[in-house]
């Protein structure tokens, strides 16, 4: 079985008119006012899964602040994970410090969702007060055995629209407050996954740590796959495309190319996405 972890789609009135949207929302605008950029809805996903041999995707929206635009696309997820069961996995997405983040939160679990994120602080830093005001939103999520998808990326390199400042330091220092949760850092963790080598603390703060693939291709030459197999072991990285910016299918030649055997391709492309959601036993 072949498992996305990792998609986006948005409803009709965003997709439509996305620039009714980029008031007061500037990391929607920074992402989606670039010129081919893409926004896609849940038939597009579908299809596209189809054509690519994916059984399952989790998929979420954006991480509004907008308390409206958030319930809307959340609303989306919900019906578009009724509508097409035993195809999609839906998590609830939002600014996680917006005003209403908490009930919105309660809200979704309630209406059968199955975890966080992509969650996102585009325009802020992870700072002490970040991650003070972050505790509810991960109780809740540890409470109800929930994973929390964050977004990370590296911080050097060439920029891209999304990229932000963000430190090693503020990603490991997310992860140390929340040790117990069950956390995935998108793009490959921002590189701190390499950090997993050193003898002492960072294996025990990584303890509940997946690593996503996506957009690996954009990213980082194919050794990457090899590399973090032998560094992290195959049991905890997952396969996410980032659709609708890259076809599953470029990662599953870079995994061969890269060597990774037939069993180790299976552990990250749907394997190991299995045993994370405890309702796909």
């Amino acid at each position: 079985m072949i498992i996305d972890i990792h998609t986006h789609i948005f409803p009709p009135e965003v997709r439509d008119k996305r620039e009714d949207f980029f008031y007061g929302e500037a990391a929607f605008k920074l992402l989606y006012s670039v010129s081919g950029s893409k926004l896609s809805g849940v038939e597009d996903l579908i299809r596209n899964m189809d054509n690519e041999g994916v059984d399952k995707s989790v998929v979420f929206g954006f991480p509004w602040h907008n308390e409206d635009y958030f319930k809307r696309n959340n609303d989306y997820i919900i019906e578009a994970v009724e509508r097409y069961k035993g195809r999609l996995i839906g998590f609830t997405t939002f600014f996680p410090l917006a005003k209403g983040a908490v009930k919105e939160l309660e809200r979704c679990l309630r209406s059968g969702l199955s975890g966080i994120g992509e969650l996102a602080f585009y325009t802020s830093t992870i700072s002490e007060d970040t991650i003070k005001a972050f505790r509810p939103i991960a109780e809740i999520a540890k409470n109800r055995d929930v994973p929390i998808l964050l977004h990370t990326n590296e911080s050097v390199g060439h920029y891209y629209p999304g990229k932000i400042p963000m430190t090693l330091k503020e990603i490991y220092d997310f992860l140390s407050h929340f040790p117990d949760n069950k956390i995935i850092l998108a793009h490959w963790g921002g590189g701190i996954l390499f950090y997993y080598l050193m003898k002492k603390q960072v294996k025990g703060v990584l303890k509940n740590t997946w690593i996503d693939t996506a957009a690996s291709p954009y990213l980082y030459d194919k050794e990457v796959y090899s590399i973090a197999v032998k560094i992290l072991g195959p049991d905890r990285l997952l396969f996410g495309s980032d659709f609708p910016l890259l076809k599953p299918s470029r990662y599953f030649k870079e995994m061969k190319e890269a060597g990774l055997s037939k069993e180790v391709i299976r552990k990250i492309c749907g394997e190991n996405a299995t045993l994370l959601f405890t309702e796909l036993h």
